[in-house]
């Protein structure tokens, strides 16, 4: 029995198939696409022999878009595009993709879907499931499902192969249209609506004046706009602060005034005195707490886009993607610790 296997990305079909082969006996061929590889090993799922041919996508394989007479901007009033009828295809740069996934379909007999586990991944899994059942009805569809890319996890995944769940890709598919419909609409309307309150001139800066409205891309705006406003409202103000240290035996000690800052120049500098006149310190009084240091929390994705932009200057897309080649490192690692442990 000949199975299709499908994954979100090419480095997840190369990590499962070279965990399912163990290494052995696997073949990678090309595709259509230069960068979605297929690779070929054999496999027993449920006692039954199979020959498994495992390529992948690149995120969503459709995109959604308004019927063409919709497309042009004055063809329509924008308030038009809330009931205009909108349809998925599969775009220019992802054609080779799908010439993939039809030609591997059309000898395949069962289709299982690797996408990640979430909404997102359900809905790009009914994108693939179109594609490959338009050339072959009769394909049985399976779905994967798993956390992590260790082999214990796959192997009980593709052991235990699920139905995928329509209810969260059309969960996805009403998001989608809801941001398209309004992002296009707001858009189209303020852009034309106000295009003549800024002095721009596209002749000569070679652009097209968009205001562009989005329901992320608005709240996101704002917060930068709140913190700017911040940071322009901020008056800076000096201060000074106390600080003495201890030599002893090449040991320092460092020593800071509980009060911090004094905002007042003159009764800094009287304090300052008073220390250098006094020499000497007495210790008056020892006090010894223990403190606790706990683990940092884990990151959730937007706090680790905003540390890694904040401290390293990475972009968002930079840091998933070292993000996910940390994760896959780290968990071949744990595989091949396993194996050597046993």
């Amino acid at each position: 029995m000949n199975v299709l296997n499908v994954a979100e990305k090419p480095s997840v079909a190369k990590s499962v198939s070279t965990i399912l082969s163990r290494n052995q006996g696997m073949r990678m061929r090309e595709g259509r696409s230069r960068y979605n590889k297929i690779f070929e090993f054999n496999y027993t799922i449920r006692g039954q022999p199979c020959h498994m041919l495992f390529t992948s996508v690149t995120g969503h394989l459709m995109e959604l878009e308004f019927d063409e007479r919709y497309r042009k901007w004055h063809a329509c009033n924008p308030a038009d595009l809330f009931r205009a009828p909108v349809h998925k295809s599969v775009p220019e740069d992802k054609k080779d993709i799908k010439r993939t996934l039809e030609e591997e379909a059309r000898r395949c007999q069962w289709l299982v879907l690797w996408l990640d586990c979430d909404r997102e991944g359900e809905n790009i899994a009914f994108e693939v499931i179109d594609v490959c059942t338009a050339v072959n009805p009769h394909l049985t569809i399976k779905r994967a499902r798993f956390s992590a890319l260790i082999e214990r996890e796959i192997h009980h995944s593709v052991q235990n192969l699920e139905e995928p769940k329509k209810s969260l890709a059309d969960a996805v598919d009403a998001r989608q249209e809801i941001d398209l419909r309004i992002g296009a609409s707001f858009t189209r309307f303020q852009t034309m609506l106000m295009k003549d309150a800024f002095a721009i001139d596209t002749a000569t800066d070679g652009r097209n004046l968009v205001l562009s409205y989005g329901p992320c891309q608005f709240p996101t705006l704002g917060f930068v706009v709140e913190r700017y406003w911040e940071i322009q409202a901020h008056e800076p103000e000096e201060f000074w602060s106390i600080n003495c240290a201890h030599d002893s035996d090449g040991r320092i000690a460092k020593f800071s005034w509980m009060r911090g800052h004094l905002f007042d120049y003159t009764c800094a500098v009287i304090i300052y005195e008073m220390c250098v006149e006094e020499l000497t310190a007495t210790v008056t009084n020892v006090r010894l707490q223990e403190k606790l240091k706990y683990p940092p929390h884990p990151l959730n994705t937007i706090e680790l886009e905003k540390r890694a932009s904040r401290y390293f200057r990475m972009s968002s897309e930079h840091t998933m993607k070292v993000t996910g080649d940390y994760h896959l490192f780290v968990c071949f690692q744990a595989v091949s610790f396993i194996k050597n442990d046993l």
